[in-house]
């Protein structure tokens, strides 16, 4: 485990989410689970997700999620955007703004275009302004539709 590891604390979907984690993302998987008795729920477990480890426990309903947490995932192009984006949609995730997407579990995560964050590094203010205005419009980010802000800027 590594020094600081993010702790997830869920309603009671802990299982269920870490399922869904470790099967959508890529170099994910379930270290270890305690369980409520002998074959009962899981309780709290150590995960990986896209190889970033995580805490999790069922805390109740005490405890939800707030945009003031989330989960980056850097996307390599709109592929790959497209493919996570997806699969948080067909498992009842709902779209917010800006690549902003809160999945059914409560929690939200930005599905970022590596391209977005070039673009937003130019040296241009101009065309940084351009690429951010154009995607303050968007739910999903469009890799297409910020090229093309960038160079009408």
């Amino acid at each position: 485990m590594t020094k600081v590891t993010p702790f997830l604390m869920f309603n009671d979907q802990l299982e269920a989410a870490i399922a869904f984690y470790t099967a959508t993302f890529p170099n994910s998987e379930i270290r270890n689970v305690a369980r409520t008795g002998t074959d009962g729920p899981i309780s709290s477990a150590e995960f990986v997700v896209g190889g970033q480890v995580f805490m999790g426990y069922n805390g109740g309903a005490y405890f939800s999620f707030s945009e003031g947490f989330s989960l980056y995932v850097d996307c390599e192009d709109q592929a790959e955007v497209d493919r996570y984006w997806d699969k948080l949609v067909a498992a009842g995730a709902t779209p917010t703004a800006c690549g902003w997407i809160k999945d059914p579990f409560g929690l939200s995560w930005q599905i970022v275009p590596r391209r977005f964050m070039e673009l937003i590094a130019d040296r241009n203010p101009a065309k940084v302004k351009a690429v951010m205005d154009a995607m303050m419009t968007m739910v999903k980010l469009d890799v297409a539709a910020l090229e093309k802000a960038y160079h009408e800027a």
